[in-house]
């Protein structure tokens, strides 16, 4: 019997997940084969602008189907014309907002933690007063987030406009990075500090 109920709950997540991918491609969103949704992400796409997901990514917007949880639905927003946000292959992203005016870049096989933040603007203006009602700073590409193969991201943690991080690297939960990280080194801190290198064997 539970092995009948089982098969019947799978198919009906492989039906929401069919219907949360056709959500995503009326909106605009290049979708690759065999993606996964768990509950239906928030998708914003500026006209003008693109976003695309891999192959075999997987974007959680349910609690229950990650161990943490999450605070909300994964969010995917393009701010400006020519803006871009792309997810490489076999990357996973769990509750997480991830805004681009110029443009995000999230490699393959990635591990983004519960409720992680990855923008590339600060959204206002930070030298200017009357910064209440200024439009979205300009973007320069300098502003751009790069996230190399095989990165992990923990839980909660702030990726910041500029951030570059290097293959293999990661990324303690609750951290802020704003600039650079080697490849395969972790950090943790606010902001984020080298703690040591990856081990490998």
């Amino acid at each position: 019997m539970q092995r009948v109920v089982e098969r019947g709950l799978g198919a009906v997540n492989r039906l929401w997940s069919k219907c949360a991918e056709l959500r995503l491609r009326l909106a605009g969103v290049s979708v690759g084969r065999g993606c996964r949704f768990h509950g239906s992400p928030l998708v914003a796409l500026f006209r003008g602008s693109n976003i695309r997901v891999g192959d075999r990514v997987a974007l959680v917007s349910k609690s229950s189907k990650t161990a943490l949880g999450v605070n909300h639905r994964v969010i995917l927003r393009t701010l400006a014309a020519d803006a871009e946000i792309s997810i490489g292959e076999d990357t996973g992203v769990s509750g997480g907002s991830i805004c681009a005016a110029r443009r995000v870049e999230i490699g393959s096989g990635c591990l983004i933690g519960a409720n992680v933040t990855i923008v590339d603007t600060d959204f206002h203006a930070v030298d200017a007063i009357g910064r209440r009602y200024l439009p979205i700073p300009s973007p320069s590409e300098g502003d751009s987030v790069v996230i190399g193969d095989d990165v992990f991201i923990g839980t909660g943690s702030f990726i910041l406009k500029g951030a570059r991080i290097g293959r293999g690297a990661v990324v303690g939960a609750g951290s802020v990075v704003t600039g650079k990280v080697a490849e395969g080194t972790i950090v943790a801190g606010v902001p984020a500090r080298m703690v040591r290198q990856v081990r490998h064997g």
